[in-house]
């Protein structure tokens, strides 16, 4: 990330402090409000319509990511648990312009999508970002899953995986180009953060399989000691063997019991 090196060198210090805290925040006043007034009707001035930014909602530009993902309490407090420690992991690991800069580039990549696809968007695709990330850098980060099941984010993060490489075959196959989009949402700026680093360790490891199985082969080749030129055999093959060296023949040559009197020299 040479190019994000450099912008926080000249720019540095403008960021939004304890971002993460805000959003969490603004996710529960949002909900508190929510369930105050009964009905949906803040929710739905805040998430982002393109229809109604276009017609001069430009706050929901802004305002989408403070929408709470579900009604219900104890998931939204697990949720917004969970995301204030990953936001905070992520901005102790980073720094914060570069945490800032993570979370604007999901939300940029959330607005392109609704442009393009006309869907009504929501925070749920960035926070779903900042958890593979997360997961990403603390892959053995136990989590309690609805505060009771022990378990590390690494394999959530595969789970999520998997969904969304499943949400875009389906699109494939469904020849829906939206939902392509929308399935790679998540992704976006993840990719751009750690799309360089999978790549040369995935290159790594292939080049290091490699070096490993051609070492392997070599110690296959040199794993006997003996071997008799005229029919191969080795010590390996039959432990019982044994083996002599023919001083009539030209250098060291190896022959076994029944071969040592019975051969050409050479």
């Amino acid at each position: 990330m040479n190019w994000l090196n450099k912008l926080e060198r000249k720019f540095g210090n403008l960021y939004i402090r304890n971002l993460m805290l805000i959003i969490v925040l603004g996710n529960a006043v949002i909900y508190f409000i929510t369930m105050i007034n009964g009905n949906n009707e803040l929710i739905n001035n805040i998430v982002l319509d393109s229809s109604k930014v276009l017609n001069g909602e430009i706050w929901r530009l802004i305002t989408f990511i403070f929408v709470p993902e579900s009604t219900s309490a104890f998931w939204v407090i697990f949720t917004l648990y969970f995301y204030y420690l990953a936001g905070s992991g992520l901005e102790e690991e980073w720094g914060g312009f570069k945490f800032n800069a993570y979370y604007l580039i999901g939300m940029l990549a959330s607005i392109i999508i609704a442009f393009l696809t006309g869907k009504t968007v929501t925070g749920s695709y960035v926070n779903l970002s900042l958890f593979l990330a997360f997961a990403k850098i603390y892959p053995n980060f136990q989590l309690l899953l609805f505060f009771i099941i022990p378990l590390k984010v690494k394999y959530i993060a595969i789970f999520n995986w998997i969904m969304i490489g499943i949400s875009v075959l389906s699109a494939i196959f469904l020849k829906s180009l939206n939902g392509v989009i929308i399935a790679l949402i998540p992704v976006v700026n993840y990719l751009i953060f750690f799309g360089k680093s999978i790549f040369t360790g995935t290159k790594s490891s292939a080049m290091n399989y490699h070096r490993q199985q051609k070492f392997k082969s070599k110690i296959r080749e040199v794993e006997f000691i003996h071997k008799c030129v005229v029919c191969g055999i080795t010590e390996k093959d039959n432990t019982n063997m044994e083996f002599r060296y023919c001083s009539k023949c030209s250098g060291k040559k190896c022959y076994c019991i029944n071969h040592i009197k019975d051969h050409e020299h050479k």
